[in-house]
């Protein structure tokens, strides 16, 4: 009869043996993926020619320069003034009706068309002709909304 088991001896594999099985995995890798290693070579190669690689690590070497250069660059009063313009626009803009943005936006191109054919002419207007004008459908449309926008724009600027 066998005498019974009482301690199981776990397998200790030395440094050495790791590092061994590690580089044996590492070249079945290479092995089984050899287009891409390739590849990834050849794009590495490149990139170290084109000095990026160089162009990077002085870049982390200067990270506390380059820092300071872009903090002070964003804090110059123009850009601040850009930002602040910018959030205020956005803010207003969420308040917009977007179908009628877009409509406006249609109307405001269709203008720009019809404006530059007009500059080609190189016709004179005159006084009766704006009088005329007036009874056309279209720009009586567009000369009242104007004037209404002017007069929701000039009543925001006196609540201001």
């Amino acid at each position: 009869m066998a005498t019974p088991i009482t301690t199981i001896k776990k397998e200790t594999k030395t440094a050495e043996q790791i590092k061994l099985e590690k580089i044996e995995e590492l070249k079945e890798l290479l092995a089984e993926n050899e287009d891409a290693v390739s590849k990834t070579m050849t794009l590495m190669n490149e990139l170290n020619d084109l000095g990026i690689f160089d162009a990077a690590t002085s870049m982390l070497r200067a990270k506390e320069d380059i820092a300071k250069i872009a903090l002070g660059q964003v804090s110059r009063e123009p850009v601040t003034n850009l930002i602040n313009t910018m959030m205020a626009a956005g803010g207003a803009l969420t308040k917009a009706d977007p179908e009628f943005t877009a409509k406006l936006l249609e109307s405001v191109m269709a203008g720009t068309e019809q404006a530059q054919s007009f500059l080609k002419e190189d016709k004179k207007v005159g006084i009766l002709d704006l009088l005329k004008a007036m009874n056309d459908p279209d720009i009586n449309r567009a000369v009242g909304f104007g004037l209404q926008f002017l007069k929701g724009m000039g009543k925001e600027l006196r609540e201001q």
